[in-house]
C-alpha cells in the first residue's frame, strides 16, 4: 500500500511531527509555493535550514509554485516568470531532499478550445520534459486543478509517461466538483497516477475539509484505490493539524489497513 502524507508548514511543525510519529505519515511541504517566500532568498534559506534541522520524514514531497503559473501562455513574459518559478521550485526540492514535487496544469476551462488546449498540452509537455531531464532524481507530479475533464492532463501524460520520474497527482476532490463523472477521471488517468490528494467538500466547492466532514463518498474512493492505485502515495490535503487528525481517525475507523499507527 502507498504511503500516507500530511501537509506541513514550518510554523506548526511541532504539531505535524506529533502526527507523523503517531501515524507513520510523511509530509508534503507547503511553505514554498508562496510568491512572497519565493521572492525572499533569505527566507528560502531559513526554511530549508529549519527543515533540515527538524528532519523530514522519509518519503516526503513538496508543493511547487502554482499561483498564476502558465508555461503555455501566449505572453512571453508570463512564460518566462512561470518557467523561472518552476525551476526555482525544483532547486528547492533538491535542497530539501524530498522525493517529489507537485505542480498544477493551471489551464482555464473558460478559455478552453482546440487551439488553447493544444497549446497547453504542447508547451506544458515541452517544458516539463526539460525539468524531468535536468532533475532525474526528483519525481514531478502534475495535478488537475481547474480542469473540468481529464483530457488535457491525459494528453500531457501520454507524452511524458516515458520518463520514470513523471506521474499524475490526482486531486480527487477537484475531480469531484469538475462536472465530469468521477469514473471518467479515474479510468482516463489511472495508468499515470502516482500521487493522490484527498480532502472533503460539499461536491460544489473546493473546501479542503477534513476527510469525512463533507459529502464525498469515501467507500467509492477506496474501491477505486484498491482497483487502480493501491501503491500510490496519498496526501491528506488539509492544513490544520486537528483536521488532519480527524481525517486520519476517520480513515482508521472506517477502512481497515489504510492508516498505520506506530
Amino acid at each position: 500500500m502507498g504511503k500516507l502524507l500530511i501537509v506541513s508548514r514550518a510554523e506548526d511543525l511541532k504539531e505535524y511531527r506529533k502526527l507523523a510519529v503517531e501515524y507513520d505519515v510523511g509530509f508534503e511541504v507547503n511553505d514554498f509555493f508562496d510568491p512572497e517566500v519565493l521572492e525572499d532568498t533569505k527566507e528560502i534559506d531559513r526554511l530549508i535550514e529549519f527543515y533540515h534541522t527538524a528532519g523530514l520524514p522519509v518519503y516526503s514531497t513538496m508543493h511547487g509554485a502554482f499561483f498564476d503559473i502558465a508555461v503555455f501562455s501566449q505572453d512571453p513574459r508570463i512564460r518566462e516568470i512561470s518557467e523561472f518559478r518552476m525551476e526555482q521550485s525544483m532547486k528547492i526540492a533538491v535542497r530539501l531532499g524530498v522525493r517529489g514535487i507537485v505542480f498544477h496544469t493551471n489551464t482555464s476551462p473558460v478559455l478552453s478550445g482546440k487551439a488553447y488546449d493544444q497549446r497547453a498540452v504542447e508547451m506544458t509537455s515541452n517544458y516539463l520534459k526539460c525539468l524531468l531531464k535536468r532533475y532525474p532524481d526528483t519525481d514531478i507530479y502534475l495535478e488537475n486543478m481547474f480542469d473540468t475533464d481529464p483530457d488535457i492532463l491525459r494528453a500531457i501524460s501520454e507524452k511524458l509517461c516515458v520518463y520514470e520520474n513523471y506521474g499524475v497527482c490526482f486531486d480527487y476532490a477537484h475531480a469531484g466538483i469538475s462536472g465530469t463523472a468521477i469514473d471518467v477521471w479515474v479510468e482516463a488517468l489511472a495508468p499515470y497516477i502516482r500521487h493522490i490528494h484527498i480532502n472533503d467538500n460539499d461536491l460544489k466547492r473546493d473546501q479542503h475539509l477534513a476527510v469525512g466532514d463533507g459529502q464525498i463518498d469515501w467507500k467509492r474512493f477506496m474501491e477505486y484505490k484498491q482497483r487502480y492505485f493501491e501503491d500510490c502515495s496519498i496526501l491528506i490535503e488539509t492544513t490544520l493539524p486537528e483536521d488532519q487528525r480527524r481525517s486520519l481517525e476517520y480513515l482508521e475507523r472506517n477502512f481497515s489497513g489504510v492508516v498505520r499507527r506506530r
